[in-house]
């Protein structure tokens, strides 16, 4: 790992109407715009879906570090995340995002070291330390046959 401090940046792009399209060196341009729940679109990413892609991603990179580290044999994991815009004090924000995991291990895992692994993630996932938002966690493990 690089010593801290990292930077990220994007640079946006935009016209009175239409995309707005971000670039960051190395990736992909990707095009967003105003979604329909705020009168857009919609059919694009959007700085709403992008903070809850964010939150999801984070959390499996999280895991999958972790995991590793731990030598945790896996075969797969996924994660659903709903993050909830409400306006508290007339402020909107993100006020809660629920993740809810699957992870699927070989018969012969510890379905124990799985979940502490994804709680692990969850408490040290960057993303959701940097945010207001509280996050809730609900575990699914499934555990293949043995061959």
């Amino acid at each position: 790992m690089h010593p801290f401090p990292h930077r990220y940046v994007v640079s946006s792009t935009a016209a009175p109407q239409g995309n707005i399209l971000l670039t960051s060196d190395g990736v992909p341009p990707l095009d967003t715009i105003t979604p329909p729940e705020f009168d857009g679109p919609g059919g694009l990413w959007s700085p709403e879906t992008l903070l809850v892609a964010a939150v999801a991603d984070c959390f499996l990179l999280t895991f999958r570090g972790i995991a590793r580290a731990s030598k945790l044999p896996w075969t797969s994991v996924s994660v659903t995340c709903e993050g909830i815009l409400e306006r508290p004090d007339r402020v909107t924000q993100f006020t809660r995002f629920d993740l809810h995991a699957t992870v699927v291990l070989p018969a012969e895992a510890s379905e124990d070291q799985a979940r502490r692994i994804l709680v692990r993630a969850e408490e040290t996932c960057l993303i959701t330390r940097s945010l207001k938002g509280e996050v809730h966690l609900q575990i699914e493990v499934k555990q293949e046959l043995p061959a």
